[in-house]
């Protein structure tokens, strides 16, 4: 597949964005996503694209918007997505993985955000357990990673067949709705200069398909998926000692207390109990 800039609907405006496609193809060549970045001025959003696209067989695949009319995060959430300030993109991947290997995707692609990030930044961004990134503790990006499963032959254990990453990052926003100018933040306030989008996208699908082909090729290995674990409690303040409250069951607080094998987070509750979260919700208290 070709790069190329397209339109992502007949509903969707059309204008020019200015965005130069050929950097990100350079700054991609030799990765699993060379050749397949598609481009839209504005789309509904990235993920149903992705989606779309893996449900008509593909299994590779960018998508990239300027913009995104119905974004969204985890568990439903909006995602606010001005147009040109962010990077609204996601990757279709098809890795030989179990299927209960999908939330560590998540946890590969928070450590390749902020390590893309801090490539071209020199920033450091804290990840919230499972997928938020944080600058001075204000909100700069977040990942939504949604699988399918193939089915499973007897006695065999399920694998994914496919999983589209999600990604947005605050790029280049001067200011929020009245309604998240205390929540977010973007690189361009927290570092005083403009940030080019296709640099850091380009820094991103590298660290993604890098990660991802590490995460397969130690699928194998005895302790599958201790190391990333690992690093991504290394990389995050919020996987050990970190005082929470967690809008699950009723809602309870606690002291976070590291990652179970599968890479959910375990909470030691003020209450005595200790508890694995399963959906996220998960604030400083």
């Amino acid at each position: 597949m070709s790069i190329r800039s397209t339109s992502s609907s007949s509903s969707d405006l059309q204008r020019p964005s200015g965005f130069d496609l050929e950097a990100v193809e350079a700054g991609i060549a030799g990765t699993g996503f060379a050749g397949s970045v598609l481009h839209f001025p504005v789309a509904t959003s990235t993920n149903s694209l992705a989606l779309e696209a893996a449900q008509r067989g593909a299994r590779t695949g960018v998508w990239v918007a300027d913009e995104q009319t119905a974004g969204r995060g985890r568990s439903g959430h909006a995602w606010h997505s001005a147009a040109g300030d962010g990077l609204y993109v996601s990757a279709l991947v098809a890795p030989a993985l179990p299927m209960d290997a999908a939330l560590m995707l998540s946890l590969a692609t928070g450590l390749a955000a902020q390590a893309a990030i801090a490539e071209y930044t020199g920033m450091s961004v804290d990840i919230r357990w499972p997928n938020d990134l944080l600058l001075h503790g204000r909100k700069c990006g977040g990942i939504l990673v949604e699988t399918a499963v193939a089915p499973a032959a007897d006695g065999a254990e399920a694998m994914l067949r496919y999983a589209v990453i999600g990604v947005g990052i605050n790029l280049n926003h001067v200011e929020f709705p009245a309604e998240l100018a205390e929540l977010a933040t973007s690189l361009r306030i927290q570092g005083g200069e403009r940030v080019v989008r296709e640099a850091v996208l380009a820094a991103l699908l590298r660290r993604i398909d890098a990660e991802v082909k590490a995460f397969v090729k130690s699928h194998s290995a005895a302790g599958f998926g201790a190391e990333l674990r690992e690093r991504f409690a290394a990389a995050s303040t919020w996987v050990r000692g970190k005082r929470v409250v967690v809008d699950e069951d009723g809602g309870y607080t606690g002291v976070t207390d590291g990652l179970d094998s599968r890479g959910f987070l375990r909470v030691a509750g003020d209450d005595g109990v200790a508890r694995t979260v399963r959906s996220g919700g998960v604030r400083e208290r």
